[in-house]
């Protein structure tokens, strides 16, 4: 009893017979599952989630900025470019570790300290007076917000009962969502009215009040106390070597030719090896740093890997579409971010009525199904649009994939983490969130790569049956080149802007066909996953069996 002087005489019946105590937790949940949710609940609610959707708006809203931060400080865009790898790899290597970083530091204190750090390495990126100054501030930045994702979720998921957590995690989807829709938007409109520094000064209000509330409201339970479980150095220094690798390797890898690039090869070589020692590594230990023991739960391993494919289709298709909306239709980056919300605002408000129907008790799985196939099938959608596609064409597309992703995102969070006892949540959440993080990054690598290889493709295809000499390479010079002279052009630069339109015509159409290879292939994707939701047990049957402290 020594190693537990906190604990009282509930703590100590709980060591004695721990399957009592799980009953008496599972009886008092459902006890609670027809009360009203206490006020304190929501206000400890927006405490957490303003620190994540601080973080998560962070990712997307510099990405608008670059080329002003590139000009402010005398350096080029791909050199500005590491303002976001930089942050990127720090997260991916925090990510991890939250769970074991929660069970040294106690909840609170880390989301206290994450948020401080935060907050302040704002305010440095802010003032940073070059670019390496302001990249290692991005990084301390990287660092400090990488967990506020997986601790807010878990914070959630403890503090509402039972079927209650569909209505919490409807909550946290909600600006989950909102963030990476709002922020390139957000970011050029702070941009443009101020400065790219406010960017980064913004955050401080946010973070100021996200202390104060978590303070106030955030409580750490009773099982989930501070423990002294030694640092495994070679495993935190594997991680962050292999995850820093992929990450690097993932952002700069179409830049570089991926496999044709000496430094790539490396990278992937590095990640490997450094990934896959770290994984046995924590299977063998005793105090492992990440839980990969909560796979050996079916319904837990299906929604991580759900989780990871959500996370390649979703966050390839937000960098995609405003791409096509830019590149092809030729809108502006502004007129393109007002374009690509409608998803989020169909997403937003289906939201309460997925957390509703979850607290009657409808089944989850059901509702992943539909998620899945309703916004599969809208990617189908956008593989049709063509280049006369106009703003309306492509809202009630977006309208529609919203509402089915509405069905996504809360119930596959609350069933992947209801067979994961309490004292475990934090280590699921770290789990669940890094591989959604990187699926989201494999993906955005993919599916940029996809679209320059297949127009590579589809030019050269086109290109051998438009030739001088094939039929309807004849036919389109002879219909241009004396349209032209009617401008007033001759006939020889007549014809050779005949020429030139031609090939232009061309690499449109080509580009065209490779977004629409990307569009159908993250369809098919996307309804591959449907399968995969069958494995999962329903959330009350894991709840009924799940081990609590």
């Amino acid at each position: 009893m020594a190693d537990f002087p906190t604990l009282g005489m509930a703590g100590a019946a709980a060591i004695i017979d721990p399957q009592e105590d799980a009953a008496r937790t599972v009886v008092a949940s459902s006890s609670l599952e027809g009360q009203a949710i206490p006020p304190h609940r929501w206000m400890t609610a927006i405490a957490v989630m303003s620190s994540a959707v601080m973080q998560l708006l962070d990712t997307s809203v510099v990405n608008v900025s670059l080329p002003h931060i590139a000009g402010s400080l005398s350096s080029s865009v791909d050199e500005a470019t590491w303002v976001l790898t930089s942050y990127l790899v720090a997260n991916a290597i925090v990510l991890p570790i939250t769970g074991w970083l929660a069970s040294v530091l106690g909840r609170k204190q880390l989301l206290l300290l994450a948020v401080t750090g935060f907050t302040i390495s704002s305010l440095m990126c802010g003032l940073a007076p070059n670019l390496p100054m302001l990249i290692v501030f991005r990084v301390l930045q990287g660092f400090t917000g990488g967990g506020l994702q997986p601790l807010s979720q878990a914070v959630l998921l403890e503090e509402f009962p039972g079927r209650e957590q569909g209505k919490a995690m409807a909550f946290w989807s909600l600006g989950i969502i909102a963030a990476p829709i709002m922020g390139p938007t957000l970011g050029g409109w702070i941009t443009d009215t101020w400065t790219w520094r406010w960017v980064f000064f913004i955050n401080l209000p946010v973070g100021v009040l996200s202390l104060l509330l978590i303070s106030q409201y955030v409580v750490d339970p009773h099982y989930l106390r501070r423990r002294s479980l030694g640092m495994d150095a070679w495993g935190i220094g594997m991680l962050a070597v292999g995850m820093g690798a992929l990450q690097i390797m993932l952002d700069k890898g179409q830049e570089k030719d991926w496999f044709g690039s000496n430094l790539i090869r490396a990278l992937c070589v590095i990640a490997v090896v450094c990934l896959a020692a770290f994984v046995l590594r924590e299977l063998r230990a005793k105090d492992p740093i990440v839980h990969f023991a909560l796979l050996r739960s079916r319904t837990f391993a299906s929604g991580v890997a759900l989780a990871t494919s959500m996370g390649f289709v979703l966050y390839g298709s937000l960098v995609l579409l405003p791409l096509f909306m830019q590149t092809l239709l030729g809108w502006t980056a502004t007129t393109a971010g007002i374009w690509n919300s409608p998803r989020g605002i169909g997403t937003a408000l289906c939201m309460p009525l997925v957390g509703y129907l979850l607290g009657k008790g409808w089944d989850a799985r059901w509702m992943l199904i539909f998620a899945f196939a309703l916004a599969g099938v809208c990617f189908f959608g956008y593989a049709r649009m063509t280049l006369d596609s106009g703003t309306w064409d492509i809202f009630w597309i977006q309208i529609v994939q919203g509402f089915g992703l509405g069905f996504l995102f809360v119930p596959l969070t609350t069933l992947t983490m209801s067979p994961i006892p309490k004292a475990e949540t934090s280590y699921g959440t770290s789990l669940y969130n890094t591989m959604r993080n990187i699926g989201s990054s494999i993906g955005i690598s993919f599916v940029t790569t996809l679209v320059a290889r297949r127009s590579q493709f589809h030019q050269q295809v086109l290109g051998d049956k438009i030739t001088a000499s094939s039929a309807i390479g004849q036919q389109t010079f002879a219909r241009l080149t004396p349209f032209l002279a009617q401008q007033g052009f001759d006939r020889v630069t007549a014809a050779h802007k005949a020429g030139g339109l031609i090939y232009q015509r061309l690499q449109q159409q080509a580009a065209l066909l490779s977004y629409s290879d990307a569009f159908y292939l993250m369809g098919i994707f996307f309804l591959a996953n449907i399968p995969l939701v069958l494995l999962m047990r329903g959330a009350e049957h894991n709840r009924r069996h799940r081990k609590e402290p």
